[in-house]
């Protein structure tokens, strides 16, 4: 696509108005952000020279989105039903839009997890058409004029991965950038951000994975991934010209492996508007599910003692998220970090091990916990029984390893235990719903990272939530856009969850659900950018930006009304031609 076939035209607000055409004829309707397919009106037609490319029937939104759902359904199997939206994509964005957003709780399974992973380890083979932008070592040096191409998008979110800890299947090579494609979907279904303002980015910094390095097919960097100082270099080289070319867009950094996950987050956590996904989004979901465990338990944060299995940069991120919310309610950081407790493939992370940088902060001395010094009860189950876990959390990938007497182990210390077996895809869940609650008789307050049916039990249905980062990525996306933040704040992550946490409804507590359903993505992103956009204005990091500036009298109205403004829905716009 040409940046110049097409540019937009914005209102006060930030949202376009109108897209301003510089081509004609077949350009058009080939290009993705433009092309209206059959909904192209016969003024359209004649001003834009296309008189005769198309039957002469003229079909609206609503009959194209009906065709087009009934074309998902035919597939025959969800892979088959990926290639369908993502062409569909291609050739026409208003219409993908508007085709998930009426069927959201059963595309974003499609679109994202747990389908998309087939999608990633498939990409080479299946590759139809560019999407987003790939760096390599040999084409690093021109970040910047690369990046400055897509300057008349003006892009606001870019997903950027190195596709090296793609959850569940790890280093996938170019493939990732699928990841990258589904997560911005959701950020335009979510927070309405127009994909137009959307770019998923590639650091393909080379693969370990054998099998993609002997792959005639492979169309990535094939060499082996860079590590050290030429890696670090390159990160560095990447993110610089990002800041140079978009020093107001959000960069989202998603997939990145367990250490270089942490650093790189850190380092750039005041040089550029950034986040990593798989840490503080997977953190602030899962302290969703736990809040609202406690409304329904009446019992304080503060009170738990928390289990994660799985020491990886999901796990952790749900640690350090845990701790931040216990801070801000009044508990000293030591006694926070001491609920906490963390165990990976040889048990419990203690200070006398030679771990990776990022574990520390959770690490135990076991000279402060004697049962620990006892080899035999550094095991799961002995980790619930000795430090009396309430809340047991799986981000291991360890299908199967929440066992009947895990489980009933953490019965045994609290009336309502919480478990969420958060690995995905479902092959990998740590323990099947049903099977925790025949084993706690329904007392266990539940929440899943795949998605499962509902569950029957003893006469009593429990829809089981998904804890599903969705609900908060796209939101803090948009909270930030709006209230022009500088940085991207931990606060953040702790408002955000306490929005997700506050939209699940009384009726759905007393059924022990912990997430809000997935059709309701567009209202939770609102209630979470809002929450999350008023936390930067409070913390003093919000900047006057492109939409408004805020000044502390009546901020929430205006925030709440500008988010709303903001948001894109997926409808033709009127095209100018030029």
């Amino acid at each position: 696509m040409s940046e110049n076939l097409y540019g937009f035209k914005y209102d006060e607000y930030g949202n376009t108005r109108e897209i301003m055409v510089y081509a004609s004829g077949t350009e058009v309707h080939s290009t993705g952000f433009v092309n209206k397919g059959t909904a192209f009106t016969d003024s359209e037609r004649t001003r834009l020279g296309m008189d005769g490319l198309l039957p002469p029937s003229v079909r609206s939104l609503d009959h194209q989105v009906e065709n087009s759902l009934i074309k998902v359904q035919s597939k025959e199997s969800d892979i088959e039903k990926f290639i369908y939206l993502r062409s569909l994509f291609d050739r026409n964005v208003t219409l993908a839009h508007a085709t998930i957003k009426n069927d959201i709780e059963n595309l974003m399974g499609i679109i994202y997890t747990p389908t998309v992973g087939l999608a990633v380890q498939q990409y080479s083979s299946m590759f139809r058409q560019a999407n987003g932008l790939h760096f390599y070592p040999g084409n690093i040096d021109q970040a910047e004029d690369i990046l400055r191409r897509q300057l008349h998008r003006d892009v606001r979110v870019a997903v950027v991965t190195d596709n090296q800890g793609i959850l569940g299947i790890g280093d996938q090579g170019a493939g990732g950038i699928a990841i990258c494609l589904g997560k911005l979907m959701l950020y335009t279904q979510g927070a309405g951000v127009a994909p137009w303002h959307c770019l998923p980015i590639s650091l393909d910094v080379g693969t370990d994975n054998e099998a993609l390095l002997s792959d005639s097919e492979y169309l990535g960097w094939r060499h082996r991934r860079l590590r050290g100082d030429e890696y670090m270099d390159f990160i560095r080289r990447f993110a610089r010209a990002f800041r140079n070319v978009f020093p107001n867009a959000l960069c989202q950094w998603e997939d990145f492996s367990k250490q270089n996950a942490f650093a790189i987050r850190d380092e750039y956590f005041h040089d550029l508007i950034s986040f990593n996904d798989d840490i503080q989004g997977t953190g602030a979901v899962t302290l969703a599910g736990i809040l609202t465990a406690m409304k329904i338990k009446q019992e304080k944060l503060t009170d738990q003692v928390f289990l994660i299995h799985g020491a990886g940069a999901g796990g952790v991120g749900v640690a350090e998220q845990i701790k931040v919310a216990m801070v801000e309610q009044g508990m000293s950081e030591q006694d926070a970090a001491d609920r906490i407790f963390t165990l990976d493939s040889r048990g419990v992370v203690t200070t006398d091990r030679d771990i990776e940088p990022y574990k520390l902060k959770f690490a135990k001395d076991k000279s402060r916990f004697a049962w620990l010094q006892d080899g035999a009860n550094n095991n799961l189950a002995g980790v619930v029984r000795e430090a009396g876990v309430t809340v047991l959390i799986g981000t291991s990938g360890q299908g199967g390893c929440f066992t009947q007497e895990v489980v009933e182990g953490v019965l045994v210390n609290t009336e309502r235990p919480v478990v969420m077996p958060l690995s995905n895809p479902t092959v990998m869940t740590e323990a099947l719903p049903e099977d925790i609650y025949r084993w706690t008789d329904g007392k266990a307050l539940v929440a899943t990272g795949s998605p499962f049916p509902p569950v029957v039990h003893n006469g009593n249905t429990y829809r089981v939530g998904q804890c599903n980062n969705v609900f908060v990525f796209p939101g803090v996306g948009l909270g930030v856009l709006a209230s022009g933040a500088r940085e991207v704040q931990p606060e953040f992550f702790t408002a955000a969850a306490l929005a997700v946490s506050d939209y699940v409804t009384k009726a759905e507590m007393e059924e022990g659900c912990l997430v809000p359903q997935v059709s309701a993505l567009r209202e939770v992103s609102e209630k979470v950018a809002l929450a999350v956009g008023m936390a930067a204005i409070k913390a003093g990091v919000s900047r006057p930006c492109a939409f408004s500036t805020f000044q502390h009298e009546n901020d929430e109205m205006r925030l709440s009304e500008l988010i709303k403004r903001m948001r894109w829905e997926p409808n033709y716009l009127p095209l100018v031609a030029m």
